[in-house]
């Protein structure tokens, strides 16, 4: 809630607080779900969960800063009801999924990642531990000539131009090759015509897992947001190889604005 308040205070925008959590009656057998008794205790367990949600919210809501308002998922499954939602916003702010966490069971674990391509919105992902104190003042943008990374650095713009630093990490077969050059002098004069000036990085060897290579860059150039396509390749190939998407949102340590 913080950080969502941070950037809606800073573009003079509106937060949509969404409880969407998956009822416990979905891990009951069916057979115990049928019986009153059982559903009782379930139905209180949901609704308790969901008033220590509200408090949560509403005690985050206090102060100053953007307006907020609060709203509730029905019986739907979550992520369909949630990616339908997610269609009549400007960006999503989501957390890490925390394995084992307190509510590791309220969302399913690829909650993120089905939201994100379901709805072809960017979404800013928040890291589970640690706290943000700020996001957008030095800002990372991992760049390939894709249709990914397009949409991420497009939904980026409005952080990118207040930024007070912006790299960019561009990947190419080989860092003298024309392709190469003529890739990172494109992306520099496209941002330069958005009036931000970047600084701009290279990775195009090959070695190494490329979601690792960019959480090392981040923590060595101190930044507070990681810009990235979200899935480059198809989603299957990406959960079965790894990659840099699914690397990134396992082990990340800042929040990300990604986009598919």
């Amino acid at each position: 809630m913080g950080v969502a308040r941070q950037l809606a205070r800073r573009h003079e925008a509106v937060v949509n607080g969404l409880f969407a959590v998956t009822s416990n009656f979905v891990e009951m057998p069916f057979a115990v779900a049928e019986s009153s008794q059982a559903g009782e205790i379930v139905l209180k367990l949901d609704t308790e969960r969901r008033e220590r949600a509200l408090a949560l919210f509403q005690s985050a809501s206090q102060g100053a800063g953007a307006a907020v308002n609060w709203s509730e998922l029905g019986t739907e499954p979550v992520i369909w009801g949630f990616t339908q939602q997610a269609f009549y916003a400007d960006l999503l702010v989501l957390s890490q999924y925390e394995v084992g966490g307190p509510g590791a069971r309220d969302v399913p674990a690829d909650f993120v990642q089905s939201v994100v391509l379901g709805s072809g919105k960017p979404a800013l992902v928040v890291p589970y531990a640690g706290e943000v104190k700020t996001v957008g003042q030095n800002i990372l943008v991992a760049w390939s000539a894709s249709r990914e990374s397009a949409r991420a650095l497009q939904a980026a713009l409005p952080l990118l131009q207040t930024a007070q630093q912006v790299h960019v990490v561009a990947w190419s077969e080989q860092q003298n090759a024309p392709q190469g050059a003529d890739e990172r002098s494109r992306i520099e004069q496209y941002l330069l015509s958005h009036g931000v000036q970047a600084t701009l990085h290279w990775y195009g060897d090959g070695v190494g897992n490329p979601g690792d290579r960019l959480l090392s860059l981040t923590a060595d150039l101190g930044n507070d947001l990681l810009v990235m396509g979200c899935y480059g390749h198809s989603r299957a190939r990406e959960l079965v190889l790894g990659g840099a998407t699914r690397t990134v949102l396992k082990s990340m340590t800042i929040p990300v604005l990604m986009a598919h």
